[in-house]
């Protein structure tokens, strides 16, 4: 009886040997790069995967140690790490993609054209909304005004949001639906544009937008639904295995733990709390999210500090180069912002900051200095979203209060024709500063604020190497001595963007035991030339090693 149930352990071993050399898929003969731990490129030809993780890269010799994977001959094809997107709007880019988009349209009256011609293509919407707008491409390059949606759109209401999203443009009857006339008040870090009568233009800056915004339709389940599916299946085509979306409101964060729970999410999401919500508290309360898997988590606020250059709402510590009587908008007071990063910060939550304006990014960093002081909390990787303009006096700044500087390589490529107009020459010295960053050893994790701007993320690296648009401009780089290297680069897309996530041991590197998130490229990155750094196209998209593209 005793030999029986030996050999009968023998065979049960035998057969899940077997069964768990079956598990292994190799991939070889690829141009793979990864990181080392220590955060160095790591180069290599072949990548073994075991129940979602990566078992081991290298050569293709490695190819002998699994004699029963399954093998797949990419044929001199790339691997890279699954690329993350640091400053993200999942959500708002599911609603971009099905409502009117107006985004690079050259001039004003072909954007309301195009919004005329979204409208007529959807009778049945109460609302016509959309956005992408950006009067700096316009001849007039000046802000357009409710009269000239008039012309092509009365009966219905229109609700457009600038490409930064911190500006609206509506029609009159939005207008009037939001009870906005001439007797109405700017609200504190908020305002409406006026002509020279008085009479509200049609033009609405940060905090002023939500007049408008309260107005509009509640999304529904159905709405919910066909965003997330949109904006999914966009970002894994593109490459994207995971993304920080900065400021989830209480639906959102049921919505996107229900999605978790019916097994929906096919890419990561690191999730910022929005700091704004009335339920911000007891989300607090209930302390981080997190499941077994990595797909959702939650453990970090978003806060708002200013509004956005292009509007004229980054709060900037002398005025505007182009406007001398403004000094741009502080949407959240000084005191709002003490309160709230103490309430965040010794509830042990990361705090993420927007910041754009040299002003905006002083009172962030005096704020942690002085919550450091109160709560303490310096060791939880706090971070300043965009860091876009700072005071050359403050950059060392980052490196002492031990934060990461969470920027936008194309907001740079995309504001190069507008900063110089808003901020004078002297002030770019310390605009999208991503080496002066680097230099002293700050970590940058890189994105792109999509939907503000395309969610491509090889159009962030060709950004972040050329410091050029995609048409090669300028010749040798806007302000070339912040340029990154490629290798900083894509250590920003990928192992630098999972550290400012917690998850630098799980994601981002391609290293043993990490998820096996990867992309499989058409083309090595590290042998083409830099202009052409934002052509490469996805073929394949891997999450724990399930194709997913």
């Amino acid at each position: 009886m005793k030999k029986l149930i030996c050999i009968g352990l023998y065979g049960l071993f035998v057969m899940f040997s077997h069964s768990s050399l079956a598990q292994v898929t190799l991939w070889y003969n690829a141009k793979g790069y990864g990181f080392d731990p220590q955060r160095a490129l790591v180069r290599f030809e072949a990548l073994a995967v075991e129940k979602g993780k990566v078992l081991e890269v290298g050569d293709n010799a490695i190819q002998q140690r699994y004699p029963d994977a399954k093998q797949v001959d990419l044929k001199g094809k790339s691997i890279l790490p699954g690329l993350i997107d640091a400053h993200a709007h999942f959500m708002g880019l599911g609603y971009s993609l099905l409502e009117a988009d107006v985004r690079d349209i050259r001039s004003k009256l072909a954007t309301v054209k195009a919004v005329a011609s979204f409208a007529k293509q959807n009778p049945d919407l109460d609302w016509v909304r959309g956005g992408g707008w950006n009067q700096v491409l316009w001849p007039e390059n000046d802000f357009p005004n409710a009269t000239d949606l008039d012309e092509f759109i009365q009966n219905r209401p229109v609700w457009l949001e600038r490409v930064d999203g911190h500006a609206g443009w509506a029609n009159s009857l939005a207008l009037k639906m939001a009870g906005i006339d001439e007797s109405t008040l700017d609200p504190p870090g908020g305002q409406i544009l006026r002509d020279s009568k008085g009479k509200p233009s049609g033009i609405l800056i940060d905090n002023a937008m939500q007049l408008i915004q309260e107005k509009l339709p509640k999304y529904d389940a159905n709405s919910f639904n066909l965003a997330f599916e949109a904006a999914q299946s966009h970002l894994l085509e593109l490459g994207i295995t995971s993304l920080h979306d900065a400021g989830i409101e209480k639906d959102v964060y049921d919505f996107y733990q229900h999605q978790l729970a019916e097994h929906q999410l096919k890419l990561r999401i690191y999730a910022m709390i929005a700091g704004w919500d009335t339920d911000l508290l007891p989300m607090l309360e209930k302390g981080f999210i997190q499941d077994d898997k990595d797909l959702l988590s939650i453990r970090s606020v978003k806060l708002v500090a200013d509004g956005a250059l292009g509007s004229r709402g980054a709060a900037l510590l002398e005025p505007y180069s182009d406007d001398h009587d403004n000094t741009g908008l502080m949407v959240t007071s000084e005191q709002q912002l003490s309160q709230l990063y103490e309430q965040i910060i010794k509830r042990g939550f990361q705090l993420n900051v927007h910041a754009i304006g040299d002003r905006a990014n002083r009172i962030a960093l005096d704020q942690y200095a002085a919550t450091y002081q109160k709560v303490g909390g310096r060791d939880l990787r706090h971070r300043i979203e965009h860091a876009q303009i700072i005071n050359p006096a403050d950059i060392p700044r980052f490196k002492q209060l031990n934060l990461i500087a969470s920027m936008q390589p194309t907001h740079a490529t995309s504001d190069k024709n507008m900063a110089g107009d808003r901020l004078g020459k002297e002030r770019l010295k310390g605009a999208y500063a991503w080496h002066s960053m680097l230099a002293q050893g700050t970590i940058v994790a890189a994105g792109s604020d999509f939907p503000v701007e395309l969610a491509n993320p090889f159009f962030g690296l060709h950004a972040a190497v050329t410091r050029q648009d995609r048409d090669n401009q300028p010749r040798q780089g806007w302000l070339p001595e912040q340029k990154m290297t490629l290798e900083q680069a894509l250590r920003a897309f990928t192992a630098d963007a999972a550290y400012a996530a917690f998850q630098e041991d799980r994601i981002g590197s391609l290293s043993k035991g990490q998820w096996a998130d990867f992309i499989v490229v058409d083309r090595d990155i590290f042998a083409i030339p830099e202009q052409d750094l934002w052509k490469p196209k996805v073929l394949q998209t891997w999450v724990a090693g399930e194709q997913q593209f």
